[in-house]
């Protein structure tokens, strides 16, 4: 067999609501390139379907009459000549003879309309097999690959042997590939990473799937498959349930979770406005100022100092004088202003003291517009969005542009209309001059010949403009979009409260624990990943690790609490709490380990100071002495139970094209990698497609021996 290009490799990864696609590898790893939603819409002939909606648009057709246009109903040149009607084609009430009144039925493609379409899959199932192999065979044709090209097509978690068989049956027959390669995705997310073991959580549109690769290798026992209501479609409708009694529309909730305002926050987090306050059951602000009691009446005096048991001083905020020399108390606040003249001749010091005063004044004078230009000063710290009461984002409603037009027109189209129609006129009467007398017959052929050539390069002027509107209609632009904004209260705070955080974190735990290698624990714990479109909403991931951590993590200090019953001569176990008690043989064990004498020592201390050292421990030596070697197969230094420390993996930063997109779609960087490898350097040395050959010699069923 030849060898394969980077340019000819095909690589598909169909999902549950897009689809992506690339034709060729490049030198730097790029995002796909191709994204086609996963939908399909039923033809006319049954058993056919179509990648877009057919719908049927009604357009007047357009005759040429005498090198004119025909323009719709609204086009009037208001001209007043009925004597001249049969002339130039111009008809007296001022339209273009021949105009046809009918329609003519257009069908177009609607690429934004999802109304009646078929998405084949369900989260993550194939639900109909007859559209997703349309929808196979339109990604094909769209890319257009040559014929020698070999396919590798990333596959969910829910699909079954029998799926991948079908699959690997209708791309053999159907495209005639010479090699086809099934990959798991989440193993693809690992050769993104660079990674050869990893928790991988990927957050779709209706379901999660939680899965651990340990050694490059899935493990299929106890894998978190298609977790329902977790996903980002699941946190929509939870909007919905929080927002639809106030008008709120599935699609406003979809692009409320999209803005920026939407914010995943962790459990336990106290949502603005239900903040506890300190001082609720205060009643009286003068009564706790003054005696210290929390409210007036009978019962409120709670405390020592509001009994009389201590004397209580002036309460906050509470403005106190000083005495004056006579001890009256401001008594020099009550003469301030009193300019007393004499004194002040008397002492000699006049020009001090004016001196003086106009210091004061311009002290005062600076103090004031420092405080006036403190008070105008915008504020420095705005309130983030999770401590806001309400915040708006905006609406955008996609609409017809038939629709949005007529609207338009029915309020100001007319009125519009109608004043054209007026300005038109007007001026035709200003520039036509009425003829006098006996001189209206000599006049009326050169006064036709003007109006009929005005009147034509009103008329293309007016085709032209037209042409135009219809163009700009058929191009769908911004016109279809009626934007708004819209005031949302907490429930943005609250797309996960309906336990999705507490079901995925439940799924990873279990996921974890069915691994059988239990010394491999403690390395899916810190290697998580999370990916996936449902995770890109704001603080997902953080609340998601804070759910995680609350929930499983415990302090690598807990397990200390063994400490004080070690005996002296041995060190202090290592903080991991993973070492079991061994099965003791009898009568085998010295007194000074715990085998009869008085020390006592507790069996889980035991096991735990002598995992590290075998020979302290007689029932693994005699163990090992008898031949029996079962009891070091579960020997570990991690802990199987329950992490001590969980950790997020670090994102690669040697593919810089993915760093502005993010590696929410890292399964298909994964596929790019293992393709190279697998079709280029390796060339089937390992198994890692299926060729042609093989697939005419053992059928279908070949692909479980090739696929990744």
């Amino acid at each position: 067999m030849p060898p394969f290009k980077d340019e000819h490799i095909l690589i598909i990864a169909p999902g549950s609501q897009t689809t992506l696609a690339q034709l060729g590898l490049p030198e730097s790893f790029t995002p796909a390139r191709l994204h086609i939603p996963s939908r399909m819409f039923p033809a006319e002939k049954k058993g056919e379907w179509e990648p877009y909606r057919v719908r049927e648009k009604r357009k007047e057709k357009s005759t040429i009459t005498n090198g004119l246009h025909s323009l719709d109903s609204h086009t009037n040149t208001d001209t007043t000549m009925t004597d001249v009607g049969g002339s130039n084609g111009i008809a007296a009430n001022g339209n273009i003879k021949g105009i046809e009144d009918d329609e003519e039925t257009l069908y177009e493609e609607d690429v934004n309309s999802d109304e009646g379409s078929v998405y084949p899959l369900r989260e993550g199932r194939v639900v109909d097999w007859s559209c997703f192999f349309a929808l196979l065979n339109y990604v094909y044709n769209t890319l257009s690959p040559p014929f020698h090209t070999p396919i590798l097509v990333i596959t969910q978690p829910t699909w079954t042997a029998q799926d991948h068989e079908t699959l690997t049956q209708f791309f053999f027959e159907k495209f005639k590939t010479p090699a086809f390669c099934l990959m798991d995705s989440a193993l693809a997310v690992c050769y993104a990473y660079g990674q050869q073991s990893a928790t991988v959580i990927d957050v779709g549109f209706e379901k999660v799937d939680v899965t651990a690769v340990s050694d490059f290798i899935a493990h299929d026992v106890g894998r978190g498959v298609a977790i329902p209501g977790c996903g980002g479609e699941g946190m929509t409708q939870r909007l919905l349930d929080l927002l639809g009694p106030q008008g709120f529309t599935w699609d406003m909730c979809e692009q409320l979770k999209r803005s920026p305002i939407c914010e995943i926050v962790p459990p336990g987090t106290s949502l603005p406005g239900q903040a506890t306050n300190g001082n609720h059951d205060v009643t009286n602000p003068a009564a706790v100022a003054s005696t210290g009691a929390t409210g007036s009446g009978p019962g409120q005096r709670h405390n020592a100092g509001a009994q009389g048991e201590a004397p209580r001083g002036p309460g906050p905020d509470t403005e106190v004088g000083e005495e004056g020399q006579n001890g009256d108390l401001g008594a020099e606040e009550e003469n301030e202003g009193v300019l007393d003249v004499a004194s002040i001749v008397v002492s000699g010091k006049t020009n001090e003291y004016l001196a003086r005063k106009e210091k004061e004044k311009a002290e005062r004078a600076a103090n004031k517009k420092a405080a006036v230009d403190a008070a105008n000063a915008p504020r420095q710290a705005r309130l983030p969005n999770s401590r806001r009461d309400k915040n708006i984002f905006t609406y955008e409603e996609r609409r017809l542009t038939e629709d949005v037009n007529e609207d338009i027109h029915n309020e100001n189209g007319k009125r519009t209309v109608d004043g054209e129609v007026q300005d038109g006129a007007e001026s035709k009467r200003q520039k036509t001059p009425e003829p006098a007398g006996e001189g209206v017959a000599a006049l009326t052929d050169g006064v036709t010949a003007e109006e009929g050539d005005a009147s034509r390069r009103q008329q293309e002027r007016a085709a032209r403009k037209e042409e135009k509107r219809r163009h700009r209609q058929e191009q769908a632009g911004d016109r279809d979009i009626v934007r708004r904004e819209v005031e949302v209260g907490v429930e943005r705070l609250m797309a996960t409260s309906g336990g999705t955080l507490e079901a995925i974190a439940d799924a990873v735990h279990r996921t974890i624990l069915s691994v059988e290698e239990v010394g491999k624990r403690g390395e899916l714990w810190d290697s998580l990943v999370i990916l996936g479109n449902g995770s890109k909403v704001r603080g997902f991931k953080d609340a998601l690790i804070s759910t995680l951590t609350s929930k499983y993590l415990i302090s690598p200090s807990s397990a200390t609490i063994f400490t004080s019953e070690l005996p002296s001569n041995l060190s202090t176990p290592l903080a991991t709490g993973a070492n079991t008690p061994q099965p003791q043989p009898h009568g085998g064990v010295p007194s000074h380990l715990g085998g009869g004498g008085s020390s006592h020592v507790n069996p889980l201390l035991l096991a735990a100071t002598t995992a590290s050292n075998p020979t302290l421990n007689p029932a693994s030596a005699l163990s090992a002495a008898n031949g029996h070697h079962g009891g070091q197969h579960n020997a570990h230094s991690s802990h199987g139970q329950t992490p001590t420390s969980i950790k997020v993996l670090k994102i690669p930063e040697y593919f810089p094209e993915w760093k502005d997109v993010g590696y929410d779609e890292a399964a298909f960087l994964g596929a790019q990698v293992a393709a190279k490898v697998v079709f280029v350097v390796d060339q089937g040395l390992s198994k890692g497609f299926m060729t042609r050959v093989e697939y005419n010699d053992l059928g279908p069923q070949g692909i479980h021996e090739s696929c990744l």
